[in-house]
């Protein structure tokens, strides 16, 4: 687990040109994508934006240099947690239509309609746009820049310091499971192993859970204790300097969402 977050922080290290833009610049972007894309009405049409900003997506995946296989592996980790709502429309009368017609006529009264099928198909497209954008920012942007951006952009400070707090123990509680884990390996421990008894993985499995919470009780207790000694209050902010953002950074913002607002109103109102 350690090893697959530090993974991450390093590909977000790169020197490609995109690496390297502000990320209040990528941040922009790629939310601006996001609202486009899941504002558009749901009807057919939404293929035409779909695929032009997938295409804008894999013009800038291939920019910043990232193996096309970590886009891939992310993508099939984040699907299953879509997926399944997208699959589930197909089954139910969507109220964005007003007649249904029964495509596939199943046992127990369940019909898959033509209709849903449609809106699941257009609710699919948005999903994958949406989640390469994002795997797409996080993908070159460290997370400790990912929160300075934000910030600048005005994040409320209560926001930036508790979500910087929480990234740098992210880390920290990762290495502490990931110790767990080389202790069990250590013991010859699998809870998968069906020759061990079913209640003694469990009771085992319980212990360890149980000392991690205690561990990150008791980790917690010192590092507010430590902040309360440095100073710390309910008025204490992150405090992040000014930082201008350059004219050839201006220029690809502009270029951007200028793409990106043309795209659905000329798919739109053209009534592709």
């Amino acid at each position: 687990m350690i090893e697959e977050l530090y993974a991450i922080e390093k590909l977000a290290m790169g020197t490609s040109p995109i690496h390297i833009l502000d990320s209040r610049i990528k941040i922009i972007i790629c939310f601006a994508a996001i609202i486009a894309m899941v504002a558009y009405p749901y009807s057919v049409s939404a293929w035409i934006p779909g695929l032009l900003f997938f295409l804008f997506f894999l013009m800038l995946w291939v920019i910043s240099e990232l193996p096309v296989t970590t886009y891939l592996k992310r993508l099939v980790m984040i699907l299953p947690f879509g997926i399944f709502i997208i699959l589930f429309q197909i089954f139910f009368e969507n109220s964005h239509y007003d007649t249904f017609t029964v495509l596939v006529p199943l046992p127990l009264g369940i019909n898959i309609y033509s209709e849903s099928v449609e809106f699941a198909a257009i609710l699919f497209v948005k999903f994958i746009i949406c989640i390469s954008f994002i795997i797409l920012l996080s993908s070159t942007t460290p997370m400790q820049n990912l929160l300075t951006g934000a910030r600048r952009l005005g994040l409320p400070p209560e926001f930036a310091l508790v979500i910087g707090l929480m990234i740098r123990y992210l880390f920290v509680f990762a290495e502490m499971f990931g110790r767990v884990m080389n202790v069990f390996e250590t013991k010859c421990f699998n809870s998968f192993d069906r020759s061990l008894p079913y209640k003694y993985r469990l009771k085992i499995l319980g212990y360890t859970v149980g000392t991690m919470f205690i561990r990150s009780y008791e980790q917690g207790e010192r590092t507010y204790i430590s902040m309360l000694c440095r100073g710390y209050s309910k008025d204490s902010y992150l405090q992040i300097s000014k930082k201008e953002i350059k004219p050839g950074e201006w220029i690809i913002v502009c270029i951007a969402l200028t793409f990106i607002i043309m795209v659905p109103l000329v798919g739109y109102f053209s009534g592709i």
